[in-house]
């Protein structure tokens, strides 16, 4: 398998081989973003790449919101499109390395581009970068998916046994609400922080 590194990921973007984009903000995480309130609430979005749902927290008045991605070229993509976001706020940097806490993390297309070795570490330092009552919400893929390259699929049963030790669960189920493109494919999650 190749190195996921941050090479990796830029050739992706430069080739325009980013067959996880959307092209927009999808259904689920629309519908969850809609019914928050608190807009000082602090968010990241971990793997961000193009973050539609960066933009649309931004425009919808959420001022806490950081984005963190391997590869500066979705993120210098991001600078341009939105010149009044906080440039301390965007982080290029490996998501493993950050130090910080946030009260909302969103899950989009971040878990299936990381090495499935890695699957552990990512459950534990969600716990870790989450505040007390903290969220992690999002979306997994819940197809079989490539065993050599990214993205990576794996199954609701198999996810459990990563998650159970660090949080409770509100949500776990397949998403309603899912693109069509991945319909029936989708988990729709809602994680909360346990204290340990």
């Amino acid at each position: 398998m190749e190195t996921l590194n941050e090479n990796y990921w830029t050739k992706r973007y430069m080739l325009g081989n980013t067959g996880w984009d959307a092209g927009s903000i999808t259904t689920p995480l629309k519908t969850y973003i809609d019914q928050l309130h608190d807009k000082n609430m602090k968010i990241l979005i971990p793997g961000s790449g193009n973050s539609y749902e960066a933009g649309y927290l931004f425009e919808g008045g959420f001022s806490q919101v950081f984005i963190v991605d391997l590869s500066e070229r979705p993120l210098a993509i991001f600078k341009e499109q939105y010149p009044t976001f906080p440039a301390e706020q965007i982080l290029h940097q490996d998501f493993f390395t950050l130090n910080d806490t946030f009260d909302l993390i969103i899950e989009q297309t971040f878990f299936c581009a990381l090495n499935p070795s890695l699957r552990p570490a990512y459950a534990q330092k969600m716990h870790e970068l989450l505040k007390p009552e903290g969220r992690l919400v999002g979306l997994l893929f819940n197809i079989p998916l490539y065993q050599d390259h990214p993205p990576f699929g794996g199954s609701q049963e198999e996810y459990r046994r990563y998650f159970e030790p660090y949080f409770h669960f509100h949500t776990f189920e397949l998403a309603y609400n899912s693109i069509a493109p991945r319909q029936g494919n989708e988990l729709f999650i809602n994680l909360k922080k346990k204290e340990t």
